[in-house]
């Protein structure tokens, strides 16, 4: 198996300078926001930060393709990162502190592209989480200040915690009645929203997450994680890894469980 262990210092690289820039600009009075074509904001921060990643990679990772969200994808071949550069943009330029940036590199193999590295960063919360294919996942301060990711044993729904970010769009996809009904199947629900269910998942202070409508660049680091601390990621089609335009994360127990209830149509 390949070692991907200095792809994860440059991810940490990366992201300690994204940390410092969305930092920076954080609670800022003026802070420029505009509004993107899809009606949803994006900030100056969010543009500084991917574009500092870019000009790292291209330093250190040449012929690497690069991917984000404000840029789009620069560049060909068998490796390729995928940089969300302020994941929960709402929460930044509102002032709540969840909000992280997402830094992934998928190779291109069967299947597609999969995500190898993935680094959720949430600066503002002080908290960091990583993996990298076949070595685990982990969280902590820096790779050498780390605790290892599990996710829950939790085997019954009527036990699980579930998260979620909104209801808008189950309704819009005609999903609504079923993630209701799990809503009540479940001990508890949370609407944390954005990166932080994924990741609570992985440290196993949540046992199910699931978002209806997603890009690459918003899945690809979490899933990684998620799937190196024992758990499972797909899309609501089963389709394991970040390409369905959807995601459900979950402590695998539970998984294909709540699969059924959220692709009940009415």
């Amino acid at each position: 198996m390949p070692d991907y262990r200095d792809d994860l210092r440059l991810a940490h690289v990366l992201a300690d300078a994204a940390d410092a820039a969305t930092m920076d600009r954080f609670k800022a009075l003026d802070l420029k926001v505009e509004t993107k074509p899809d009606m949803t904001p994006v900030s100056e921060a969010d543009k500084a930060a991917e574009e500092l990643i870019r000009g790292h990679l291209q330093r250190a990772r040449p012929r690497d393709a690069v991917l984000g969200e404000e840029y789009g994808i620069e560049g060909t071949g068998p490796r390729r990162w995928v940089v969300d550069p302020i994941d929960g943009t709402k929460n930044y330029v509102r002032g709540v502190p969840v909000w992280a940036t997402l830094i992934s590199l998928m190779e291109a193999g069967e299947g597609g592209y999969q995500p190898v590295v993935g680094v959720v960063s949430a600066p503002a919360l002080g908290r960091r989480w990583w993996a990298a294919k076949g070595h685990g996942a982990f969280t902590g301060r820096s790779l050498s200040s780390a605790t290892r990711l599990r996710v829950s044993s939790v085997p019954r729904m009527g036990d699980a915690s579930f998260a979620y970010s909104s209801l808008s769009g189950w309704e819009d996809q005609g999903r609504l009645d079923g993630f209701l009904d799990l809503t009540k199947a479940v001990w508890r629900t949370r609407g944390y929203g954005d990166f932080w269910p994924y990741m609570m998942v992985a440290e196993g202070s949540v046992d199910i997450c699931a978002e209806p409508e997603l890009s690459l660049w918003d899945m690809a680091a979490n899933a990684i994680i998620v799937t190196e601390a024992g758990g499972t990621f797909t899309g609501l089609d089963g389709r394991p890894g970040p390409h369905s335009g959807n995601a459900a994360a979950s402590n695998g127990l539970l998984h294909d469980e709540m699969l059924g209830y959220l692709n009940q149509r009415y």
